[in-house]
């Protein structure tokens, strides 16, 4: 369980990024964190994956403090894809894959390959695998990302505007796939599209001047978007 609790983030100079935020996220279904440009949505996701330190609240997993759990723990229950997927444009995408598993979890190099290669054909892009990062398209680069961060195997996955370079047929191609993955995690995505949230979420919140002011199905809250 993902539980925000009472999450202020006020940055220096007094200006309030999010005041107040309290969403719970249980595992299971996509989440979508709605919002148009400035509504705290990034704040929200930064003090999600701990690059932010809240100025008061709290975010607990599974009942405890992300902020008391060690960083290796942490990436296990929960890993984030930004908005610029920060592949490394001088490895091979077998090798992005496999970076972290082998240097931070101690994995062996033949069974990181071994997953990332079932992963990247699960992904549909098998014979990407000895591409590098500027030999492929922004749709194919964003599911290197995400396959990259499930094989961590995080708890949740955080997506920061997923749809925001993509066309629409490649929005609804991530849609379908991200829908396949559900087994493997649950995904909580920030977005301004709410089309993409239509076809994904079945809960979302959303988000305004920093707060939540409506939580529910995303056809309900939806209603909310233009008051």
């Amino acid at each position: 369980m993902l539980e925000i609790v009472n999450l202020t983030k006020v940055y220096k100079g007094g200006s309030v990024g999010i005041k107040d935020v309290s969403v719970t996220i249980p595992p299971g279904p996509p989440f979508a964190i709605l919002g148009t440009s400035g509504a705290g949505k990034t704040t929200l996701l930064q003090c999600l994956g701990r690059f932010l330190e809240p100025s008061s609240g709290s975010i607990r997993l599974d009942g405890k403090d992300i902020q008391a759990i060690s960083r290796e723990d942490f990436r296990r229950g929960l890993g984030i894809v930004f908005q610029q997927l920060n592949l490394f444009p001088h490895l091979p995408i077998i090798e992005n894959m496999t970076l972290s598993p082998r240097t931070v979890y101690g994995e062996s190099s033949s069974e990181a390959d071994r997953r990332a290669g079932e992963m990247l054909e699960q992904l549909g892009i098998g014979e990407l695998a000895d591409s590098f990062p500027s030999q492929i398209s922004g749709g194919q680069a964003q599911r290197v990302a995400i396959g990259r961060a499930l094989l961590l195997e995080p708890e949740y996955l955080l997506l920061d505007e997923p749809t925001s370079a993509l066309d629409k047929n490649t929005t609804e191609s991530l849609a379908s796939m991200l829908k396949d993955l559900r087994t493997k995690t649950t995904f909580v995505f920030v977005t301004h599209d709410l089309p993409f949230a239509r076809m994904l979420a079945e809960k979302a919140v959303l988000m305004k001047k920093g707060r939540v002011i409506a939580e529910g199905a995303v056809e309900e809250i939806e209603k909310n978007w233009a008051d």
